[in-house]
This record gives structure tokens, C-alpha cells and sequence, in this order.
């Protein structure tokens, strides 16, 4: 007689962190990545060099018309976070960027969507927020909402697009979730923002863009859904079988 089988939360969590790198490889490596790339910028390299990586890779303006690239794709490689200070508010934004964005959200996309689906996502989002934000900042500073320190401010990590695949993964909850995971993507950047003037800071203005990509994403593969539904459902029998 075999043995029963076992049943509940712990196991169900277990073989879901074993099978994960085989489930979902390409978010994987991403968050080993991401891993490693903090602990040689926080511990290996000097504070210095840190600092000096760092404002390379921010993804502000003059950078931005520097080195647009290295910016850019340098910035998806390192997150904006601490993994120890539990009780910072810097450790609740990687607990919902790194946490829950990168390593359930994405995981998930790279599943139902496959890997370059899932990476074209964040990806996407980071640097379509991203240039969507410089936009508004240029448009900020011609109205003064914005003082000019921001041409050089620090901006970098991996937030833009961990925040489009929050907004995507709302197809992932059920029909009553939908809207409290809404309010709450859109909700958390807002709560730690500043409001210098008629704009809020750049930083929640860039996560607020990343939401709506991510929103618009999901709109289009559930319209595309629908549509296939309707098409099937008016096939003819004979074309069906």
C-alpha cells in the first residue's frame, strides 16, 4: 500500500521552490542575477565605486543623452533595495518589486506567456517608462514643477518593470480580486511619493506609467482572448471538429 500522499500549504510550497528554475528558468537566472549584482555593488566593490556604478547607470537625463544605453540596460541589472534592513522602507519596496514583481509576477508571465513574451514585458515597461518619464521631467523642468538638480538625480533598479508585470499579472487573480490588485499596484507607489508641486516626483510618476503599460497589456490579451472566444464559438461544427 503507498504511502499518502501529503496535502497542504508547506508541501505545496516546497515543490513549487523545487520545480521553480525548471518552471520558470529565464526568471530564475534574472533573479540570480539581480542577486549577485547587489551583493558585489553593496559588499565587494567600495562605497566609492558603488556610488560611482550607480550614478552611471541612473537613467536621468544627462545619462539618458550620454549614454542612453548603458543607462538604460544597466539599470535593469541592479534593484533599488536592501535584502536586510527588514524594517525599512527600502525592504518593503523589494519585497514588492524583487518579491513579488520579479519572482512570482514574472515567473507567472513566463509560464502562461513563454520567456520572451515575459522578458519583452519588463523589458518594455522599463524602458517605456522610463522615456516616458524623461518626457514629462523635460516638460516639468519648462514649467519650473521640477528644480534642475533632477537633470542628475539618482534613478536606477529594476521597479519600472517589475511594476508593468504586477499590472499584467491582474489577469492572474480572480474576477473579485481584479480590482483591490489594481488599487494596490497603483496605490504603493503613491504611498512613500513626494508632491513637490502639480506633478508628484519623477519616481512615482514613472511607476504610475509603468502600471498603465502594464493595464494596457493586459487589456489587449483579454480583448485578443474574447475575440478568439466569439470566433471559435461561431465556427461551423464540421470546422470545429
Amino acid at each position: 500500500m503507498n504511502a499518502p500522499t501529503p496535502r497542504g500549504l508547506l508541501p505545496g510550497l516546497l515543490r513549487t521552490v523545487r520545480t521553480y528554475p525548471r518552471r520558470s528558468p529565464l526568471t530564475f537566472g534574472y533573479v540570480v542575477l539581480l542577486l549577485l549584482g547587489h551583493v558585489w555593488v553593496e559588499n565587494l566593490l567600495t562605497a566609492d565605486r558603488a556610488d560611482a556604478l550607480r550614478d552611471h547607470i541612473s537613467t536621468n537625463l544627462d545619462n539618458l543623452h550620454d549614454h542612453p544605453v548603458t543607462a538604460l540596460f544597466g539599470s535593469a541589472l541592479l534593484f533599488d533595495g536592501t535584502l536586510t534592513e527588514i524594517l525599512s522602507t527600502g525592504f518593503g519596496s523589494t519585497l514588492i518589486t524583487l518579491g513579488l514583481g520579479v519572482c512570482c509576477c514574472l515567473a507567472w508571465a513566463e509560464r502562461r506567456f513563454g520567456a520572451l513574451r515575459a522578458a519583452a514585458v519588463l523589458l518594455g515597461g522599463h524602458i517605456g517608462a522610463t522615456l516616458i518619464t524623461a518626457a514629462v521631467i523635460l516638460l516639468a523642468l519648462r514649467h519650473g514643477w521640477y528644480p534642475e538638480s533632477v537633470r542628475q538625480a539618482s534613478d536606477y533598479g529594476i521597479s519600472y518593470g517589475a511594476q508593468t508585470v504586477l499590472a499584467l499579472a491582474i489577469l492572474a487573480v480572480p474576477r473579485w480580486a481584479r480590482l483591490p490588485w489594481a488599487a494596490f499596484v497603483v496605490a504603493w507607489p503613491l504611498s512613500g511619493g513626494d508632491w513637490p508641486g502639480p506633478l508628484p516626483d519623477f519616481t512615482t510618476v514613472g511607476h504610475l506609467l509603468a502600471a498603465a503599460l502594464g493595464f494596457a497589456v493586459a487589456a489587449a490579451v483579454a480583448l485578443t482572448a474574447a475575440r478568439r472566444r466569439r470566433a471559435e464559438g461561431r465556427a461551423p461544427a464540421d470546422v470545429r471538429r
